[in-house]
């Protein structure tokens, strides 16, 4: 995924903006199979060629807009109690997996993943949750010297909240994820 634009004409952050929420819309009233290109075109008042300029495929717009809305709606405050700072942060992300536009579409790439090896990539080159649960890990390690490496232990914090939504259980309670922090901080002092 590419968020610079190509040499040539400069890109437009309005038709960017457009492309970018017609995209979440689209996913939300179609679905990912449903959606293309042309249409995302369409319904962001762009031509195909302005979207064709920045993006290959409608996996790269989706990808770019769960990033960004992804980076804003996981970064959760500091908080004094490590238990507290966790679960506010696993709140966050039952938040945007389950309600927000962008977690439905990043939902939907893991799912094209599965059987795209470009979208696989794409996702995998991304880490969508990596900076957000890394920032909150680092937080809490000073409470939690045994603490693994970043990558286990992010996903030892956001691996079961989110194979919860991904198998569409119902998402985790406050209680539920309370304790899940709890118990991952116990063991990691």
């Amino acid at each position: 995924m590419s968020t610079t634009a190509p040499p040539g004409r400069p890109r437009s952050e309005r038709a960017r903006r457009a492309v970018l929420h017609a995209v979440d819309d689209m996913l939300v009233d179609i679905g990912y199979a449903a959606m293309t290109i042309k249409g995302i075109a369409e319904r962001a008042g762009v031509g195909r060629q302005t979207v064709y300029r920045w993006w290959s495929t409608k996996a790269e717009i989706l990808l770019e807009a769960s990033v960004i809305d992804a980076a804003e709606a996981l970064e959760t405050p500091a908080q004094d109690d490590p238990v507290a700072d966790l679960t506010t942060y696993l709140q966050a992300l039952v938040d945007f997996l389950t309600t927000s536009p962008a977690g439905m579409a990043y939902r939907a790439l893991l799912g094209e993943a599965q059987h795209d090896p470009a979208v696989q990539v794409l996702v995998g080159d991304a880490d969508l949750l990596a900076a957000s649960t890394a920032a909150v890990l680092d937080r809490v390690r000073a409470s939690a010297p045994a603490m693994p490496q970043v990558g286990l232990a992010a996903a030892q914090l956001a691996g079961p909240v989110v194979t919860t939504v991904l198998t569409a259980r119902p998402p985790w309670t406050a209680d539920q994820l309370r304790l899940h922090a709890a118990t991952l901080i116990k063991g990691w002092q």
